[in-house]
């Protein structure tokens, strides 16, 4: 069964909040302060999204949802559109979906934020850190503070506004 890009669909909130537990809770022990986080900023980012300027993207196999990324460029701030929720279902890690997300994001950045975008995440995220820099994110800062209470270390990561000749070369 072939995949299918889509926005926000009945099931999608819940659908990318349990890929996220699934994953973090597994192979991080993130519990209910990381879910309860998850679920209030998804929740206000899908109330309050633009659809001219912010990007909810789910990723569909059927009725089953596979994997999805987010840019919010509305609450941003200055850094650029904000990475968020990227994430691939197990069954769908390793198949080039994560690399197409993030392709589709970045093209989104570029299209409306001229490329500049930023996200946080935490050390050890290895395959997920490598795609970032593919994509032109740098490792900014480094800290023990740790929003998700998983007791890891934070890193933010941005990428700066891509000249027009740059953001192309994304697209091929």
């Amino acid at each position: 069964m072939p995949i299918e890009f889509d926005g926000y669909r009945p099931g999608a909130l819940g659908g990318v909040l349990g890929l996220h537990m699934d994953y973090y809770a597994r192979e991080w022990d993130f519990g209910l302060a990381f879910g309860t986080k998850l679920a209030s900023e998804l929740s206000e980012f899908l109330a309050r999204i633009d659809p001219d300027r912010d990007m909810f993207l789910t990723v569909w196999r059927g009725d089953t949802l596979v994997g999805s990324v987010s840019m919010d460029v509305s609450g941003g701030g200055p850094d650029g559109a904000h990475l968020r929720w990227f994430v691939v279902s197990d069954r769908e890690r390793g198949s080039g979906l994560g690399k197409q997300l993030m392709r589709r994001a970045i093209e989104h950045a570029d299209r409306v934020a001229s490329g500049a975008a930023w996200l946080t995440t935490f050390a050890g995220l290895n395959a997920a850190r490598a795609l970032y820099q593919r994509y032109g994110f740098e490792l900014r800062s480094e800290s023990d503070a740790d929003q998700w209470q998983g007791g890891v270390r934070e890193q933010m990561f941005t990428r700066p506004a891509q000249p027009p000749a740059r953001r192309e070369s994304f697209q091929s």
